[in-house]
């Protein structure tokens, strides 16, 4: 192709492949990732004593963008931290990944932890934090225990901990698990959990970068996102930004799941069209026509077939098309699936999910959830359509966080959609889905 492997090719995952291929659960260890080059950015940064600046400046050149949800610039975020404060500071890895449709960072911890272990590292360096925390998820056990390991044998190598590889960088990083809320992914709530206390969002601002972990300076970036940047280091933002397109850095991992041949994580170069990632995953199921495409989590407006058919998987791409690539979960439907019913499952996770600490989401996502369960029921009313729209208004935009948003622009986008298959329900009290499909 002419062009440098993808960020973890050769570690998990290469360009336009599935994450698993030749990958097995016995070669995560640091012996293994060292084989492979591991740990070679953070002693390139240490050994030639690269300036902390010079490093955000390779992430900004990179046009990394945040790969949990936001897409927010890497290398601007890391700017923001101050890095003469004279008091704590922290470092935040984000791995509470409670999306439905999203698995991709479970399997970065899963199958090569030291990655996101050297990520978190020169992230440190670059903000001069001394102390980390990764907020893994609290329903994949076995993922945080294999974390541990590696967190032990890095902290054995000298890779993690006072004076690293004899330099004076001092670095400690812990493992933190939460208890499955899907409130503590916000990035605040997480914090509050982090604190002990209930997972809650904060009113913002101010940020965390001014005052995040116990009142504190704290950057807080996401699992994908710290385990791409020492790739950067090795081979320059420059080379990252070329494997993706203009203001959309590098590779992207894909969760491609739903009513597909082959479902599971591909990593491919962001701008690659939709039909691709398809054809990567086997293609439809069972020979089924496609008929939505949820591009980025279920919190993400869901888009017709036409529409994503003619669609690039990157960041600036699905949003002209009327969505967003969020944390990258590809739910895929096919033409069995009754959209109605596909909302009402949406709509009842975000109904249980609210925190309850903003009316609009905690009355709102019941109102949502109880009009649609009707409507699916056969019970449903004339003015339903209008109301469920009325009612998503008046949640979106007016939350302390982005949950009143992702239970509101579901339902918009379904019936912008897909209006006639809602009131074909309400008019006629049965799915316009044939039943023998």
């Amino acid at each position: 192709m002419g062009l440098p492997v993808a960020p973890f090719a050769g570690d998990m995952y290469g360009p336009d492949a599935v994450i698993m291929k030749g990958i097995t659960g016995a070669n995560w260890r640091l012996q293994d990732y060292l084989s492979r080059g591991g740990y070679s950015a953070l002693k390139k940064i240490l050994s030639e004593k690269i300036p902390p600046e010079q490093v955000v400046a390779e992430l900004k050149k990179s046009a990394l963008r945040g790969r949990g949800g936001a897409g927010f610039p890497t290398g601007l975020k890391w700017s923001f931290m101050p890095r003469q404060y004279p008091g704590a500071k922290y470092l935040v890895c984000n791995s509470d990944e409670g999306e439905p449709g999203t698995f991709k960072d479970r399997d970065i911890m899963r199958y090569n932890p030291h990655i996101l272990i050297e990520g978190m590292a020169i992230g440190a360096y670059a903000m001069g934090i001394p102390v980390g925390y990764n907020y893994i998820h609290g329903e994949i056990w076995d993922v945080f225990e294999r974390m541990e390991e590696a967190l032990a044998e890095a902290r054995a190598a000298s890779f993690i901990g006072k004076k690293i590889l004899g330099s004076e960088f001092n670095f400690e990083l812990h493992n933190h698990h939460g208890w499955g809320a899907y409130i503590c992914g916000e990035e605040t709530a997480l914090l509050e959990s982090l604190e002990g206390k209930k997972g809650q969002p904060r009113f913002k601002p101010p940020f965390p970068a001014s005052f995040g972990l116990y009142g504190k300076p704290t950057t807080i970036n996401n699992t994908e996102t710290f385990a791409a940047v020492p790739w950067i280091i090795n081979n320059g933002g420059d080379a990252f930004l070329a494997l993706g397109k203009p203001n959309n850095g590098g590779t992207k991992i894909f969760s491609v799941s739903g009513d597909v041949a082959r479902p599971g994580n591909y990593e491919v170069k962001l701008g690659t069209p939709f039909a691709k990632l398809l054809e990567m995953a086997g293609g439809m199921r069972d020979g089924k026509k496609l008929k939505a495409v949820i591009p980025g989590g279920s919190s993400m407006p869901v888009l017709p077939a036409d529409i994503m058919m003619a669609t690039d998987m990157d960041y600036d791409s699905i949003a002209k098309a009327g969505s967003m690539l969020g944390s990258g979960a590809v739910i895929v439907m096919d033409e069995t699936r009754c959209m109605v019913k596909s909302l009402l499952r949406l709509s009842y996770f975000y109904y249980e999910e609210s925190c309850g600490q903003c009316t609009p989401c905690r009355e709102g996502t019941g109102w949502l959830y109880r009009m649609v369960d009707r409507i699916e029921h056969g019970k449903g009313k004339p003015e339903d359509l209008d109301l469920l729209n009325s009612v998503a208004d008046n949640i979106q935009g007016r939350t302390i966080c982005a949950l009143g948003d992702a239970a509101a622009m579901p339902v918009r986008a379904f019936i912008k959609h897909y209006r006639d298959e809602f009131q074909h329900h309400i008019d006629h009290k049965q799915c316009v889905v044939p039943t023998y499909i």
